[in-house]
């Protein structure tokens, strides 16, 4: 069983990552830096999950991972992006997130969106990689399902005719846009291997 060490202290994903990797140790950086915390002052999700993963592979010595993941939404030309976590202010409170998106989309009859996840790779001595993910969805009118985390409960599947939050932990680890960005991270590193 080989060590991932992933530059987040959020729990929501680290469990996501656990169900993506069930064969390794998931460690969140808090349970090796109990203060670890970045400033996350990048424009884009490239460069805040850089930012981390750089910072905590300096620190730890290691190779890390760490993602920057948030929600597009298309009326809202592009908002909340980078600031998806911290939406409705700097307590980071997903129900207050959520209900402020709503607010805005209200009268919307447009609301396709996407989650999106980059995954950077920092390793001692190595060019910082990256690797994006997205899934396609529309934003809900209403909250549904007692699963996942942030954005899930509005965050419709039109395929799936369910919102992420009503998705197992085991269907959501198949489809979700941080599947998609582990899965070209895990191309990448049995190539590099190979």
């Amino acid at each position: 069983m080989k060590d991932i060490v992933i530059a987040t202290g959020n729990q929501g994903k680290i469990n996501d990552f656990k169900h993506i990797f069930p064969d390794h140790n998931v460690i969140g950086i808090t349970a090796l830096l109990p203060d670890f915390d970045v400033e996350e002052t990048g424009t884009t999700f490239e460069e805040n999950a850089a930012l981390k993963a750089e910072a905590a592979s300096r620190l730890l010595g290691k190779t890390v991972i760490a993602d920057d993941s948030g929600l597009s939404v298309d009326a809202l030309d592009g908002a909340p992006g980078v600031y998806s976590a911290r939406y409705a202010g700097p307590e980071k409170d997903d129900a207050a997130n959520m209900k402020l998106l709503l607010k805005n989309l209200q009268g919307e009859t447009e609301r396709t969106a996407r989650f999106l996840c980059v995954i950077a790779l920092s390793e001692p001595g190595q060019p910082t990689r990256t690797f994006r993910g997205e899934v396609e969805g529309i934003i809900a009118e209403e909250e549904r399902g007692q699963h996942g985390f942030g954005y899930d409960p509005i965050f419709y599947l039109p395929d799936r005719n369910k919102t992420m939050a009503e998705l197992s932990s085991e269907e959501k680890a198949e489809i979700s846009h941080r599947r998609k960005a582990i899965d070209k991270l895990t191309d990448y590193l049995e190539g590099y291997k190979s």
